[in-house]
């Protein structure tokens, strides 16, 4: 053996992640490197003298490395052909309700047994006596997974791109006021303000029916909460997140139509100067497009008011969702109200906490990545 040899042998011959085995035969050539004698290393390691023999015969024949694994046996021929593994696979393929059973997807068990039934009728009798375990060896061996759904989300939007152009190009306009104003060290420009908005509906208002247990050392480390609940209703959240200085604009009503819209439009028009432009990144939610706003807008003045729809699926699009994100995990998580009132309070009060300490949002993917 040579150095190298030695150096690995020994390295096994202390792991402790190396299986028992390997390390065991390691330290058999080790010690008879030291010892040539079948008798005293195995009396050393406390193994029969002919496993040290055969052993060492093995690292004679396939060098050191190659005898601390077992040596491939023939074993038994397999029973199940490849044709019957490829037809149990494209059978598990198929959903099993288009097969006459009232399951949506398979079990590795109801496909066994699909198998033992039909798979004989089919030309393959090997799978006469196919246990469930085998199924699943089988699909490994395939990576498929007819028991598991992922979800995934269809572009139907035909005009996808272009309009994920359009909002991209309003985040530009976004990334060039903020360059603008840290250039000239003064604050953005009042020309123009950028908003993300949408709507978050079914914010559940539910009442605990016992008090909260706080946490106790040593007792419980947690806050402890029976598990009955009483519902009171649930509320929407209109929100809109300036882009350029991180505010947020939001009411809190019991429903999202054209009317609870249109009194949002009414928050953003009081927050911002006459001669600002009010540009917002929205969804095609029905009270966006609807007679009533469209009649509002009408009467506003010229420019006032600037749409960018997402394209359809294309939430993710929209920055107001990271905010979601961030409310859902940070105040609505867990939260336990006496009525619907007090829920929009807190959820208002929220966003003033959020307000005193703004979160600028920044789009961070270039066009071509995104597109």
């Amino acid at each position: 053996m040579g150095d190298a040899d030695v150096a690995m042998l020994t390295s096994i011959a202390r792991s402790r992640t190396e299986s028992a085995s390997r390390v065991e035969r390691a330290r058999m050539l080790l010690g008879y490197r030291e010892d040539p004698s079948f008798f005293a290393v195995g009396r050393s390691l406390g193994v029969h003298h002919q496993t040290v023999q055969r052993c060492v015969e093995r690292a004679l024949a396939y060098g050191p490395m190659a005898a601390l694994d077992d040596l491939p046996r023939p074993g038994k021929e397999p029973t199940i052909t490849a044709e019957a593994k490829a037809w149990l696979v494209s059978v598990a393929c198929r959903k099993a309700k288009e097969l006459g059973y009232p399951h949506e997807l398979w079990t590795t068990r109801l496909l066994a047994r699909h198998a033992r039934e039909h798979g004989p009728a089919e030309g393959h009798a090997c799978l006469g006596k196919l246990v469930q375990g085998t199924v699943c060896k089988i699909l490994n061996e395939q990576e498929v997974k007819p028991h598991k759904v992922r979800y995934y989300l269809e572009r139907r939007d035909p005009e996808f791109k272009e309009k994920m152009a359009e909002v991209l190009c309003v985040y530009r306009e976004v990334k060039l006021l903020k360059e603008t104003a840290a250039a000239s060290k003064k604050k953005p420009s009042e020309a123009v303000a950028i908003v993300s908005y949408d709507e978050k509906p079914g914010i559940q208002a539910i009442a605990t029916t016992a008090p909260d247990l706080p946490p106790e050392p040593g007792v419980h480390a947690t806050f402890a909460r029976d598990h009955e609940y009483k519902r009171h209703g649930t509320v929407s959240l209109l929100a809109g997140i300036d882009l350029v200085t991180g505010k947020v604009h939001a009411v809190v009503k019991d429903r999202h139509r054209s009317r609870e819209f249109i009194e949002f439009l009414k928050l953003l028009d009081a927050a911002y100067p006459a001669h600002t432009a009010i540009k917002l990144i929205l969804d095609n939610h029905s009270a966006h497009v609807s007679k009533e706003t469209k009649a509002w807008l009408a009467d506003q003045p010229a420019g006032r008011f600037e749409f960018t729809f997402t394209p359809k699926h294309g939430s993710w699009l929209n920055l107001i969702e990271g905010f979601f994100s961030k409310l859902a995990r940070s105040v609505l998580r867990h939260i336990r109200v006496a009525s619907k009132e007090e829920l929009k309070d807190r959820i208002m009060a929220a966003m003033d906490e959020f307000n005193r300490h703004p979160v600028v949002h920044t789009w961070s993917y270039k066009i071509d990545q995104a597109a």
